[in-house]
């Protein structure tokens, strides 16, 4: 069994001492019940991890010492942008966490005609930051050492004027198309657009085809908001990515 992996937002480099933050130590000393000794693996985005050692326990704090580092994480085979229609609360949470662990390196929340979620900015840049501890624990728990990027929500207008230069797929049932009959994406990556639980409006799918998407579909049945992309993301991953 590996040892417990944790994010935390310090630099790390072999030697130091660290402090660390309130709730990794909580997690470390009062859920996984370490003690004085016990090893842990640290990770921070930039694509190591680093082998450490719990030094001293405290009440809600935790010293580390950092003992060394991995060699860098490979960036993914082929990088994959989920574009994302906002769904409600564990719907989305699901798709994010899964996806994340399925490999994708950037997600966008999209702003849709069809999304049953209205929040208003500050409680949006609350909601982005519950997405991004999600992330977090997804990488620690599937072994990634760089962290997808989670981008602010926006418009579905506003995220196709940004993803120029990458192939576009747009998840659809209607659609004629399957993964199998697409050739290889371009280096560049991968962007695929999935709607909310209403799906895309007829004026969205045309805007998404008018900016070079490809509609897909994955077999016969209509699946739900958070089961599509990730479907498709472990197909992808299959036919072009890093399952190969």
């Amino acid at each position: 069994m590996g040892l417990p992996r944790i994010f935390i937002q310090h630099s790390l480099k072999t030697g130091i001492l660290l402090e660390l933050e309130e709730a990794p130590a909580h997690h470390l000393t009062r859920v996984l019940r370490l003690d004085t000794g016990s090893e842990v693996s640290l990770f921070n985005g930039d694509g190591r991890e680093y082998r450490s050692r719990l030094t001293r326990i405290g009440r809600g704090t935790a010293q580390v010492e950092v003992l060394d580092r991995s060699d860098p994480e490979q960036p993914p085979r082929l990088p994959i942008h989920l574009g994302l229609g906002l769904s409600k609360g564990e719907r989305m949470d699901l798709a994010v966490q899964k996806s994340v662990e399925l490999g994708v390196t950037a997600i966008t929340p999209l702003i849709t005609d069809r999304c049953v979620v209205r929040l208003p900015p500050q409680r949006m840049a609350k909601r982005e930051e519950h997405w991004r501890g999600i992330i977090f624990s997804a990488c620690g728990q599937s072994g990634r050492n760089l962290i997808p990027n989670l981008h602010p929500a926006c418009s579905l207008e506003a995220w196709l004027k940004t993803v120029d230069g990458a192939a576009g797929l747009l998840l659809d049932h209607r659609s004629s198309h399957t993964l199998d009959q697409l050739q290889e994406p371009p280096a560049a990556g991968l962007s695929l657009l999935a709607g909310p639980e209403g799906g895309l409006s007829d004026k969205e799918r045309s805007m998404a085809t008018d900016a070079g998407f490809t509609g897909i579909r994955l077999g016969p049945r209509v699946l739900r908001t958070e089961t599509a992309p990730l479907a498709a993301i472990a197909a992808i991953q299959m036919l072009w990515g890093d399952f190969r």
